[in-house]
């Protein structure tokens, strides 16, 4: 019996929110397609009715990543507004939470150098995430300049990335917790 386009499209969703995880957490590479069916309780044999290869699969995780990582910090925020707001974004992002947590965490820092190297679709995604997650930032900086408030913004989420992506790199506790927390107060500090 077909499936209905509404439990396909649910199919396709819990395909997608399991490939972002794994991703995330065991790298493009690493995570093979009959593993993350499985983990989404399909079989194997189904994967090309919902995408077109892995890098489209990988393309639409990476998106659906990145549009949780906005989500997440936007909350931070709450309803704060300027240097507040920005300092609890930077705080939500640069944190032993989110260090520890790569499968829930931003798809840039767990999986950079893997998107560097991907398709031109997926490079596509993960840049405007970045743009997406500068908006953001931007958005509560503070700046009453635009360019200004997006410079500050690229310079944080970089310096963002970087420091989650050494954190949990570095295998001493105490250099890890170091890293996240002099980046944390370089970034609050203006």
């Amino acid at each position: 019996m077909r499936k209905s386009k509404l439990e396909t499209a649910d199919t396709r969703r819990r395909i997608i929110e399991v490939a972002a995880r794994a991703f995330r957490a065991n790298g493009i590479q690493t995570t093979g397609l009959a593993d993350l069916m499985a983990d989404a309780g399909l079989s194997h044999g189904g994967f090309y009715r919902h995408f077109e290869s892995k890098d489209d699969l990988v393309a639409q995780a990476c998106e659906a990543a990145l549009t949780e990582i906005i989500g997440t910090l936007e909350a931070a925020a709450g309803e704060r507004i300027g240097p507040e707001a920005f300092k609890a974004m930077i705080e939500a992002y640069v944190s032993t939470t989110h260090r520890d947590a790569p499968a829930d965490g931003c798809p840039l820092a767990s999986m950079g150098s893997e998107l560097a190297r991907a398709d031109e679709q997926t490079r596509a995604v993960a840049a405007h995430g970045f743009d997406g997650l500068v908006d953001s930032l931007a958005s509560r900086s503070g700046r009453r300049h635009h360019a200004a408030a997006r410079s500050e913004a690229i310079f944080a989420l970089s310096a963002m990335i970087g420091a989650v992506t050494m954190a949990r790199i570095v295998e001493d506790p105490d250099a890890s917790a170091a890293i996240l927390q002099t980046v944390k107060e370089r970034l609050i500090k203006k």
